[in-house]
């Protein structure tokens, strides 16, 4: 009897797939061929690879659930080029939003009130969302209503810049509000 070994299995390289099929990989027998240079129809395989290297370009499958897949073709490298330049570009575009917190507590005096929303404000107006809560510490849970007064009091005070999601809630020893900005016109 043969003693197996159970070491770790031997190495193999990974190799990266793509995410569409070419040339040899696509396996139907008639492919729709579309793209420039080629007339849009129904093609055997044989036919379309024939194609592809005469004009030295590859066949690349788009559309594999289609009958007959929907083939193109194009130089592969290039059009994987300009799809992650395309990528970039959009998620340059997209702005990113952070959500900004400002904490009370249910003795905030009005010029510290004033100072945060004013910071609040400006958080907005960049187009973040604010989280505002009152922190409880010791004995001052026994203020709550205090603390829901001084966020709709907040709530009111940001009314033109900021829409609240939902009304003031307890979250452990934290009452808290979210606000989301307005659309700019």
């Amino acid at each position: 009897m043969q003693k197996r070994s159970k070491g770790k299995p031997p190495f193999r390289p990974r190799v990266p797939q793509n995410e569409h099929r070419l040339n040899e990989e696509i396996t139907a027998p008639e492919v729709r061929l579309v793209g420039e240079d080629v007339e849009p129809a129904v093609y055997s395989l044989q036919d379309a690879l024939r194609m592809a290297r005469e004009k030295e370009v590859d066949l690349v499958e788009i559309s594999p659930n289609a009958v007959p897949p929907v083939c193109r073709l194009i130089d592969y490298k290039k059009f994987l080029y300009e799809k992650k330049k395309k990528d970039k570009e959009q998620k340059a575009k997209a702005k990113q939003s952070e959500v900004k917190e400002i904490r009370f507590t249910p003795n905030t005096d009005e010029h510290d009130f004033d100072f945060k929303a004013k910071h609040a404000e400006k958080f907005l107006q960049e187009g973040n969302k604010v989280k505002c809560y009152v922190q409880f510490k010791g004995r001052a849970i026994m203020f709550q209503e205090r603390g829901e007064l001084l966020l709709l009091k907040f709530a009111e005070r940001l009314a033109e810049f900021g829409s609240l999601e939902s009304m003031p809630k307890m979250e452990g020893r934290r009452m808290l509000v979210i606000f989301t900005p307005k659309k700019k016109k």
